[in-house]
């Protein structure tokens, strides 16, 4: 298993809206950086995320998601009303991709980037805290996956 963290704008698709949905799942759409696109693409069923809020007032992980679909065809890039859309992608030869995510669970409280800042040294080589990083999709390492949610 590999392990993940997605970025998401609680104003636009946060941890809430992913538990109202049914099954509380939901594809991970709208991702437009190639690199954050390829680590998409290199997900597999069961891996684990980290679900992110980013760009609010207090930024920090909200809870875990699973991959429950591996990536497949974003289709909001085919959707001229779309903010997604990208009139240059094809049917036949996509650019951009999603996965499906599920909800695991919403933590009690959100871990602060703050929080994870102040343990730089114990998280040193987490690509969240590299300066100038703000793709949306980040591999993270199992011993960061534990020491985060351990501060919990």
């Amino acid at each position: 298993m590999s392990y993940w963290l997605m970025k998401s704008e609680p104003d636009e698709f946060g941890i809430d809206d992913l538990a109202r949905r049914p099954q509380q799942r939901e594809p991970w759409t709208g991702v437009r950086n190639y690199q954050a696109r390829n680590f998409l693409r290199a997900m597999r069923k069961g891996d684990q995320a980290l679900f992110y809020h980013s760009s609010c007032p207090i930024p920090g992980v909200a809870g875990v998601v699973e991959i429950t679909r591996e990536a497949f065809p974003d289709p909001t890039q085919f959707d001229p009303s779309s903010d997604y859309y990208d009139p240059a992608s094809r049917r036949n030869d996509p650019r951009w991709y999603c996965v499906e995510v599920k909800l695991e669970r919403k933590l009690t409280r959100v871990i602060t980037l703050g929080e994870i800042k102040a343990q730089a040294k114990r998280l040193q080589g987490l690509a969240l805290l590299r300066p100038g990083n703000r793709l949306s999709v980040l591999p993270v390492e199992q011993s960061h996956w534990d020491f985060i949610l351990r501060l919990e």
